[in-house]
């Protein structure tokens, strides 16, 4: 399965230590070097974001569509890391891309892709008995990573967690 990665699904997988999740769902995760700078800024406020730069699963790839990234920013007002993302999950035809920006996960439906953000790793780690509650995890992910959840959504995905 080829997946790639904006930044926030790894920093705050990071954060709140259930990044291995990602290698048991996924296997190997590619990411733009726009991503990798920012985990690398990230990892100067935290270190446990740093972390994500040295594992062997993680891979950085550039994506070569620079008009499409420059278009992402310019036009659609996108960071460079999800612009990045995007382009590079085109090139590589890739099955999901993790994402978790409102922006960017229009625009990258509007391109055709196929979406997950942090919290459906989350779901899809549950339902596959990876993880037993969604619930404390959520909560960490909003008290240690600064990761905003509406209320809404937070409900909406502790009842599809069955929690």
């Amino acid at each position: 399965m080829i997946v790639v990665s904006d930044t926030s699904p790894l920093s705050g997988l990071a954060i709140v230590g259930y990044l291995g999740l990602l290698e048991q769902l996924y296997g190997r995760v590619l990411i733009p070097s726009g991503v990798w700078h920012e985990l690398q800024r990230g990892g100067e406020d935290d270190p446990r974001i740093t972390d994500v730069l040295g594992l062997d699963w993680i891979e950085v790839r550039q994506p070569t569509n620079q008009q499409l990234v420059n278009v992402l920013q310019t036009e659609r007002h996108l960071d460079r890391g999800e612009s990045e993302a995007i382009a590079l999950a085109l090139e590589v035809n890739a099955e999901e891309l993790l994402i978790d920006e409102r922006l960017g996960r229009r625009q990258a439906i509007d391109l055709g892709l196929s979406i997950t953000g942090l919290l459906g790793i989350l779901l899809v780690a549950k339902r596959r008995g990876l993880i037993t509650q969604i619930k404390p995890i959520m909560d960490n992910l909003i008290s240690e990573a600064n990761f905003r959840i509406s209320p809404n959504l937070y409900r909406e995905v502790l009842a599809a967690a069955g929690e």
